[in-house]
């Protein structure tokens, strides 16, 4: 993997910055990807210092296509190739269907799913002059089991998933793969600000009696990416200690 570059949407802290270091440990540079440009050029510089690897800090709201054509334009001019989309990037806005607010519905479609959309009509432009891709797909344990409150961000992410294996039949003949991973309960600060009996309860659902760690799902996003695992597309790792299997 050395040498080749990754491209990470949400990529300055939580599960998004543990993979980019994960990455920037075998040696692929990094495009960190926030809304705040001052974030991603610090977290960029971070992974650079720490890494050894070249990095580029991009600011980018992934559910407008202006900005992320910005974003793929300028780590193609400093790159030029991108072999690695990891589409991190996303938003909750909890609420009960009855109660839900338009925007409330919207912010988190646009966010989750739309991005996810316009990052990878971005990224197959660029990986299918090369014959060469590996596209990963942050899903989540609710696209299969629902939450209750959380309809806007379950159906976000079940949609991604139907994109995932419909875009892996795309462009398979093209050397790249989609595949998703789907953690289940993982420790970051999105899920922290949940009430301490959800978290309580969500426990009792784990088989393996913890929650998992950012390092636990940058593991399967590591996996996906590979070189060797070029004969695995359109498939779904669920990362989430047996609570759904």
């Amino acid at each position: 993997m050395r040498g080749q570059t990754a491209i990470i949407t949400g990529s300055s802290r939580g599960i998004g910055r543990t993979s980019a270091e994960e990455l920037a440990k075998r040696g692929v540079n990094i495009v960190v990807v926030d809304l705040d440009e001052t974030v991603a050029k610090n977290a960029a510089q971070e992974i650079r210092d720490k890494f050894g690897v070249e990095t580029l800090g991009v600011k980018a709201d992934v559910s407008k296509a202006d900005d992320v054509k910005v974003l793929f334009d300028e780590a193609v001019k400093k790159f030029e190739k991108i072999e690695i989309l990891v589409n991190n990037a996303g938003i909750t806005r909890d609420n009960l269907l009855i109660r839900m607010k338009d925007e409330e519905w919207d912010a988190v479609l646009n966010i989750n799913l739309k991005g996810a959309f316009l990052c990878c009509r971005e990224a197959v432009k660029v990986m299918s002059k090369n014959k060469y891709g590996r596209i990963i797909n942050i899903a989540s344990v609710v696209a299969f089991i629902g939450n209750p409150g959380q309809v806007n961000y379950s159906a976000s992410k079940a949609g991604l998933v139907a994109l995932t294996k419909t875009l892996a039949k795309e462009y398979a003949s093209r050397g790249i793969t989609v595949n998703a991973v789907a953690p289940g309960f993982i420790q970051t600060a999105m899920t922290d600000k949940l009430p301490e009996k959800v978290k309580e309860e969500m426990l009792r659902m784990i088989p393996l009696s913890r929650f998992g760690t950012t390092e636990d799902v940058a593991n399967a996003i590591i996996f996906l990416a590979l070189p060797e695992s070029g004969y695995i597309t359109g498939q779904v790792i669920h990362v989430n200690g047996g609570m759904y299997m």
